[in-house]
Order: C-alpha cells, then sequence, then structure tokens
C-alpha cells in the first residue's frame, strides 16, 4: 500500500480476512469479493487452505463485485507473510525482510494481476495461478492477496491538496499452501540484541526468527537488560498472546523508558516461551557513543523534556555579547585613529 503523511500521521487500515477472521465491508470500499473454495480446500476457514502436491499448479478465483455506479480499478498485491515487532502477522504490503531461512517465497509461487478493472455494477473472477515447488516440502507456504480500489484522478489530486490524515481500505485474503499434515517443530534462533529507536523512542532490540515452516502460536516474550558484570536489571518487558509466521523474523523492542541511552557494554536475558516449547537466549552486546548520541537526539521523550535549552541560548547570546562588543571596540579603535590623522594634518597646515 502506497505510504503518504501529509502533515499528520498517515493510516492504513486493513479490512482483513485472515486466518479465521472476517469483517463486513465498509461504506468506503465500493467492491465485495468472494474467495471460491477450490475441491482441496481444508477446513470451513475464509481464507484458502489448500493441501498441494509436489510441483502441481492450480488456478483460484476470487469474484470482485463492483458496488459503484461507475467503472473502478482493483490493485492486486501478493504478499508474502511476516511478523511485525508486536508479534501480529502481516499478508498486505510489508517493508520487513524475509528471513535468510525462508526456503519458498509466497511471491515466487504465487502469480495474479497487478490489477483488474470492472464495469459499473459488474462481477469479474480474479484469477491466481499457484504453482507448487517440486520438491516434496513439510510445513506451510504463507502469504495473503492484497485488493484495494486504485484512486481516480480527481481521488488522487484531493489526496495531494489534503492535510491530516489519509484513510486507505483494503481487503486481505490469507491464503495457506501445505503439501503434507506432517507437524512441522517450531524453532527460534536469536540473530542478534542492538540499540535503535521504537516509535521515536530510546530502545534495546532482540532480533530473532521463527526458522521453522509452520506459525509459532501463543508466544509469550521475556526479556531484561543489565550492565555487563551486573545482576540489577535496568529495563524489562514481558508479552504474552503473540504469533510468528512461518520462517519469519521479528525485531522485538524494549522501550527505555525515556530514559537517556549511555555507552557501554550490556547483556541481553530473552526467554520466549509458546506452549511447552522455550528458547532461553543470554546475549552481550554494546553501545558506541556515536549510537547513544544519535538515538538520544532523535527520542521524542527527550526533545519534549528538554524543551528550552537555556544553557545553549545563554550561551549562543553570550558569544553575540562578545562579538557585538568586539566588533564595537574595534570600530571604536580605528575612528580614534582617524581623528588623530586628521588633527595631525591641521596641525602641519
Amino acid at each position: 500500500m502506497k505510504k503518504r503523511i501529509k502533515l499528520g500521521l498517515f493510516l492504513c487500515l486493513y479490512i482483513v480476512v485472515l486466518l479465521g477472521f472476517s469483517t463486513p465491508a465498509y461504506a468506503n470500499l465500493q467492491f465485495t469479493y468472494e474467495a471460491v473454495k477450490p475441491e482441496n480446500q481444508q477446513g470451513e476457514f475464509e481464507y484458502f487452505n489448500l493441501l498441494m502436491q509436489p510441483g502441481q499448479k492450480q488456478t483460484v478465483e476470487v469474484l470482485i463485485s463492483n458496488r459503484a455506479d461507475e467503472e473502478q480499478t482493483i490493485e492486486v498485491g501478493l504478499n508474502g507473510a511476516k511478523t511485525n515487532s508486536n508479534g501480529v502477522l502481516e499478508f498486505g504490503p510489508s517493508a520487513i525482510k524475509n528471513d535468510a531461512s525462508l526456503k519458498y517465497d509466497f511471491k515466487d509461487l504465487v502469480k495474479g494481476p497487478k490489477e483488474i478493472t470492472l464495469a459499473p455494477k459488474e462481477t469479474q473472477p480474479l484469477k491466481i495461478e499457484i504453482t507448487m515447488p517440486q520438491a516434496s516440502y513439510d510445513g506451510k507456504i504463507v502469504g495473503g492477496i492484497h485488493l484495494k480500489s486504485k484512486p481516480s484522478k480527481k481521488e488522487e489530486e484531493e489526496n495531494k491538496k489534503a492535510t491530516g490524515v489519509i484513510n486507505e481500505y483494503a481487503f486481505v485474503i490469507g491464503m495457506v499452501l501445505s503439501e503434507s499434515d506432517t507437524v512441522v517443530k517450531p524453532e527460534l534462533k536469536l540473530n542478534s540484541v542492538y540499540a535503535g529507536l521504537a516509535n521515536y523512542r530510546n530502545s534495546i532490540f532482540a532480533d530473532f526468527s521463527n526458522t521453522s515452516a509452520d506459525f509459532v502460536n501463543n508466544m509469550t516474550v521475556e526479556m531484561e537488560v543489565t550492565k555487563k558484570g551486573s545482576e540489577a536489571v535496568l529495563y524489562d518487558i514481558k508479552r504474552a498472546d503473540m504469533r510468528m509466521a512461518p520462517n519469519s523474523m521479528i525485531d522485538f523492542p524494549l522501550e527505555m523508558n525515556g530514559d537517556q541511552m549511555e555507552a557501554g557494554d550490556y547483556k541481553a536475558h530473552i526467554v520466549v516461551t509458546s506452549g511447552e516449547e522455550k528458547w532461553t537466549w543470554d546475549k552481550s552486546f554494546k553501545i558506541t557513543n556515536e549510537e547513544a548520541d544519535k538515538y538520544n537526539a532523535q527520542d521524542v521523550t527527550l526533545i519534549q523534556e528538554r524543551g528550552i535549552d537555556w544553557k545553549l541560548i545563554a550561551l549562543i547570546a553570550g558569544g553575540v555579547f562578545v562579538a557585538f562588543l568586539a566588533i564595537f571596540f574595534t570600530v571604536r579603535t580605528l575612528n580614534k585613529k582617524k581623528k588623530v590623522k586628521k588633527r595631525g594634518k591641521k596641525k602641519r597646515k
């Protein structure tokens, strides 16, 4: 989805039909859809949950109906499932990178047109072509079909002139592809711990991956940060009811509660649980002076607390005053010299 900021916050509201959750169409959307379930659909779900064979090719359909009294173009996006920093699955367009463990990208296996144009009140099938990997595969390949009304030229012009929040609406239909019922054991791997900003606030991030080809559900993450060599906990967090998509990574943030970031050596203790599975990591990391200065300057909480820097203003005012005095006395001295020269000339005459 196209991102825009016009003197305010950008709001992207997905009307999502994903993995068992459904919502009715909003009035803002002038089209509806119906996923046509094929014979190899597994379970009574609103999303596509298809049991496939190695190398199998299949075309599925989504019926799209134009509710408007004018022609309408629907933009179509096909995206692999990702996990955001809140432990929520994303099936729409995302800037989150693929995990290194991802063997088969959804976008490489599932193809469709980039857009479909409908006459007023017309219904058309959107055809999505699936080609499974030739090799047998245990686990799930997961993604989503993103449907969004393309703005008309008039709407684009209005959006350019608009200020404040711009609402955009879309449908996302989940798709899960599998070749067997083999249970895949969840596997998590810690990649790194590092300093950064979460929502423009100083934070420590734990970057870890779900390297297995299945969902990790009911996930709880606990994280503590201490100074290296000390047992005193500086910052901690516990967050439950999280999920991870198959073969995806998460940058899990621990905010520093509005504190100044200080350079030094630290240690992170991280515990992740999912059902009976548990992963524990201890990771040393370093915050450099450059990183601390950089993030402190960008932390919105610190900026607000600093308010007006009277010390800096006093230094600037003092500098201006000194410069003024220097210029004043320089000009005064030059004027005196000129007067002395003039007097000397008059005496000689």
